[in-house]
């Protein structure tokens, strides 16, 4: 199991000098990557302050040399493509291969989407992310790329240059589990970022449903059963080592390989300083 730090795009961590101190720190401590937040609102009422996700891990990737680096989550529906390709390719090549890219319908929907005039549709958002996906994939390749879709138009562009990782960056799909149709995406891709509706985010979903969102996403991964694929749980983990053992072991045994530390959303989690002091004690034990 791996272990990563997450933090909001707002708050304290709107200014890029603060996550790059981040990601520096986590690096030091030990801990495998940095995932943040890509929000514009988030719940508009709150009126956090945020800083621009890509600025964010450009500082975090120009302050570290080991730690993986990317969004959690891009919400790809509003994104234009040929820009999120740009600027996920600039990162992998500016990092050194360290991105990863985790993508989902992203939310709340009425803020995010619907405050913009956009669509507030779910299956129109699907849709937009589906096919935001393939291009991008075909974008990173490298090659000339047409395109004539329900939601976007490509005519002959190719984009250099490529990212760094070979045949593209990791893709991370985010859903809601018991929620089928995000995990069949997943299954297509890379790595699964599931929440729970029976453990509200921050807090370590049951072995027993990480078991079988496993099961189910294994069954639908093809001809790519064999290639590897991460599953992404997380929340608050004990400090000792028999607590976290006991909180994490299960749910390693279950399928899980990366442990996502991370606050509830309350008004800590805008905050630095307790965000820092986790990091500093180091990643939980599995032992």
């Amino acid at each position: 199991m791996r272990f990563s730090i997450n933090v909001p795009n707002f708050g304290d961590f709107a200014d890029a000098r603060t996550v790059a101190s981040v990601a520096l720190a986590a690096e030091e401590a030990g801990w495998d990557a940095l995932f943040l937040w890509d929000h514009v609102v988030h719940y508009k009422s709150r009126q956090w302050t945020f800083g621009d996700p890509w600025m964010l891990l450009t500082a975090a990737a120009l302050a570290t040399s080991r730690i993986r680096l990317g969004p959690m989550v891009t919400p790809v529906a509003r994104r234009r493509p040929q820009q999120l390709a740009r600027q996920v390719a600039t990162l992998d090549n500016l990092s050194g291969g360290r991105v990863i890219f985790g993508a989902g319908l992203g939310g709340p929907i009425e803020d995010e989407y619907g405050s913009f005039g956009e669509s507030t549709d779910p299956v129109v958002i699907a849709e937009r992310l589906d096919e935001g996906l393939d291009l991008l994939e075909r974008y990173w390749s490298g090659s000339p790329v047409t395109h004539s879709g329900r939601h976007y138009e490509v005519r002959d562009v190719t984009l250099l240059p490529t990212p760094v990782q070979r045949p593209r960056v990791p893709v991370w799909i985010a859903g809601y589990w018991p929620n089928r149709r995000p995990m069949r995406r997943a299954a297509r891709w890379d790595g699964a970022i599931p929440l729970f509706a029976s453990a509200r985010y921050g807090h370590a979903p049951a072995a027993g449903e990480v078991r079988d969102l496993v099961g189910y996403v294994q069954e639908h991964r093809g001809d790519q059963v064999d290639r590897p694929f991460e599953v992404v749980v997380g929340g608050v983990s004990p400090t000792g080592a028999a607590e976290s053992a006991d909180l994490l072991g299960p749910l390693a045994e279950a399928g899980a390989t990366w442990w996502d530390e991370r606050r509830p959303i309350d008004d800590d989690i805008v905050r630095l300083a307790p965000v820092m002091r986790r990091i500093e004690q180091g990643p939980p034990s599995l032992h």
